[in-house]
């Protein structure tokens, strides 16, 4: 692949890194990213993989802009406001980067549609705020074998980890077996949430992403990285594999999507 000197400029700054280079931006611009929710967690990877010029983004959300959406959701603006988040999020990332192609999905993923989503990309973000949705999506990343950079945040505190068993390395499900009984967890509509902890933890998921496709730097794929904004403090704990993982052990119980899914609120 040869690029035109605006991308030459455009990418400068990327190509000039010893680890990064000409070929790693082709890397770059021949990799497929799905991020799965355009809200506060999806807006600011969605931004910064549209300007390190990932070559195809897919953006999946089925609700609309929200004015109370705006405090932390960087991809849309009040003139979107009734706009789906998916319209929205494309008219923002072709105005940063037109060289990009954006697919969108306006629909919630289920256990219908979301094999046939993860599998036409390399590498799934989930942006998602529900524990029934978390628990989907790294299922079928783990049946379609792709790696999956997940992140969550709650009030004041954030927590990342790529999840890629298909590596060797432990899934989502051998930190959290189930998710929690409905209710139990309250979500940020509840709690709150300070809305720059989304572009700290949206940002670090571009990040990891972007590491991935190049295959330079320390993976988190054995690690949860849990960042407290109040005290300004990261901690990076080990994450080992769980040798009785209902999903990703050498007996498992979960073989298919055929559980039980519901989601218990939107993207």
């Amino acid at each position: 692949m040869e690029f035109t000197e605006q991308q030459i400029q455009r990418y400068s700054r990327h190509i000039i890194l010893n680890e990064v280079g000409g070929k790693g931006q082709v890397k770059l611009s021949k990799a497929k990213v799905l991020l799965i929710g355009a809200g506060g967690l999806g807006s600011p990877a969605a931004l910064y993989l549209a300007a390190a010029g990932i070559g195809t983004i897919g953006l999946v959300d089925g609700d609309v802009v929200d004015l109370s959406n705006l405090q932390r959701q960087i991809l849309h603006t009040t003139a979107t406001i009734g706009v789906p988040k998916v319209e929205s999020g494309r008219r923002m990332l072709s105005a940063i980067n037109p060289d990009i192609t954006i697919k969108t999905y306006q629909l919630n993923v289920d256990t219908e549609n979301i094999l046939g989503l993860v599998s036409d990309y390399d590498i799934v973000l989930d942006g998602s705020d529900n524990f029934t949705t978390r628990f989907l999506v790294n299922d079928a990343c783990f049946f379609a074998r792709k790696t999956l950079i997940s992140a969550s945040m709650f009030r004041f505190e954030g927590q990342l980890t790529t999840i890629k068993p298909h590596a060797g390395y432990p899934c989502y499900r051998c930190l959290y077996p189930e998710p929690p009984p409905a209710g139990l967890v309250p979500n940020c509509q509840e709690a709150g949430v300070l809305g720059v902890l989304a572009g700290t933890m949206g940002i670090l998921q571009a990040s990891e992403a972007i590491k991935e496709i190049l295959g330079i730097g320390e993976t988190i794929a054995d690690k949860l990285v849990i960042y407290d904004a109040l005290e300004m403090k990261f901690r990076k704990v080990s994450r080992p594999k769980d040798p009785r993982c209902p999903l990703c052990s050498a007996t498992p119980t979960i073989k298919d999507l055929g559980g039980d899914y519901s989601v218990a609120c939107t993207i």
